[in-house]
């Protein structure tokens, strides 16, 4: 199901994603395809050569679980998502709402021919709490009908167009969009790991990020003030590797100080490939904020600085982030901090700025104490700088963006030590037990 309407008298709609609920309409349609009958009663997404399987529907539609032969819901499913792939932040409203029009006219003119088809109408609901979560009028402009791919024999077919487009390939090949991880480090340096996990690191000197088969990041280290055991990221290096059909292999490096918006050999794409323009990097504030994007491998990464650290996030397509041997298993961004270098945040000792300053200080960036909030704290009592609030603030908008759940945006910990992720009072409290309840029961 997919929520109640807006109207229920059982309560307030439950908010979800654009893609999360595109995913369960998509779902639900190859779900009830699978367990449709082997005669013709079934639909296919278009095949390579561009060309539908069109049989004749199931006699009586209204009994039938599987996605009816003449029934367009998986395409106007594909068109919709297609339309706002690259719709992200607070700017989307009047295209996104443009999107879902188009989407409900694409629903109407199928509508006939899906007559009691669970897709088409978990489609249809789906809609409707979409625009009214997003205030799209019913009225308004809708954009044309997206043209269907050529047939492998025109002179440049699907595959040869958007083979370096990552996003629209795997649209293509499964009828959904792919799904995201996100992964960030700023500040101590602290890591939100891509099963969001979340760690105060001590590392010193160079750690690997990631290393798969499409990307190599390394942070390196340096204490954040003399005598300190915390340390700050001072230097990052990103590589993006070599792929035949889109790209050259080309490498980006930042320093404190010097956020360049072009890679080591001074261009700003990917090379003089057929898909080089799938890779490229452009500044968003000058020397101290760049965003990369590499359409290839559906990835977006953001370097910024914030007084005197540098900050990594990224959101990687699942397919990219878990592209990796058991050689390459030590990647701060899959795994966390190794043990033994995790560190608490909670304040302790003398610091160079009283913690109750800097919790005035970080709250006026980061009104939820949450782990970018405790953060924000640790990184102002440790260095003395304020511009940290600056580094946790800059993340919390990276999470917000790349995040593909923004459930999920605020983490909660208790000590630094038991994880939780709930924005329910009970729920936290009940989380809590084991990690001091229980502990202390036990010891008495």
């Amino acid at each position: 199901m997919l929520g109640l309407p807006a109207n229920s008298t059982f309560g307030e709609p439950r908010v979800r994603s654009v893609t999360t609920i595109v995913e369960e309409i998509t779902k639900t349609a190859h779900l009830t395809k699978a367990n449709g009958h082997s005669d013709g009663n079934r639909t296919h997404l278009a095949s390579k050569s561009g060309t539908e399987e069109h049989k004749p529907p199931f006699p009586h539609p209204i009994f039938s679980l599987s996605v009816s032969s003449q029934c367009k819901i998986l395409r106007c499913n594909s068109e919709y998502v297609a339309a706002t792939l690259h719709l992200r932040g607070p700017e989307r409203g009047a295209a996104f709402c443009t999107a879902l029009r188009s989407y409900s006219l694409c629903t109407r003119r199928t509508a006939r021919t899906c007559r009691g088809d669970l897709a088409f109408h978990s489609a249809v609901h789906g809609i409707e709490d979409l625009m009214i979560q997003n205030n799209c009028s019913k009225e308004g402009p809708t954009a044309p009908p997206r043209p269907r791919p050529a047939a492998p024999n025109a002179a440049r077919g699907f595959e040869s167009l958007d083979i370096c487009d990552y996003e629209r390939s795997f649209l293509y090949k499964h009828g959904r969009p792919p799904g995201f991880q996100h992964c960030a480090a700023f500040g101590d340096p602290h890591i939100r790991t891509f099963h969001d996990d979340f760690h105060t690191c001590r590392v010193e000197g160079s750690w690997p990020l990631l290393d798969n088969d499409y990307l190599f990041v390394q942070a390196t280290s340096s204490p954040v003030a003399k005598g300190s055991n915390a340390t700050v990221t001072s230097k990052l290096t990103i590589i993006f590797k070599n792929m035949k059909e889109c790209i050259d292999q080309k490498v980006y490096q930042a320093e404190l100080d010097n956020v360049p918006a072009a890679f080591q050999d001074g261009s700003v794409d990917g090379g003089a490939r057929p898909g080089g323009s799938s890779l490229s990097i452009r500044e968003l504030s000058p020397g101290r904020h760049v965003e990369i994007r590499a359409g290839y491998i559906g990835t977006t990464i953001a370097v910024r600085q914030a007084g005197r650290q540098l900050s990594f996030s990224i959101r990687a397509a699942e397919e990219v982030a878990g592209a990796f041997t058991e050689e390459q298993d030590l990647q701060l961004c899959v795994g966390g901090c190794p043990h033994s270098q995790r560190m608490s945040r909670s304040p302790r000792g003398r610091g160079r700025v009283p913690a109750e300053t800097a919790r005035a200080l970080c709250r006026e960036m980061l009104p939820v104490e949450d782990v970018y909030f405790q953060s924000c704290v640790f990184d102002v009592v440790t260095s003395g700088d304020a511009n940290f609030t600056m580094a946790a603030r800059g993340a919390l908008e990276d999470a917000r963006l790349f995040l593909p759940d923004a459930e999920k945006l605020h983490i909660f910990q208790a000590g630094g030590g038991c994880q939780l992720s709930s924005p329910s009072f009970l729920l936290l409290v009940l989380l809590l037990l084991p990690c001091g309840f229980w502990a202390g029961l036990l010891h008495f």
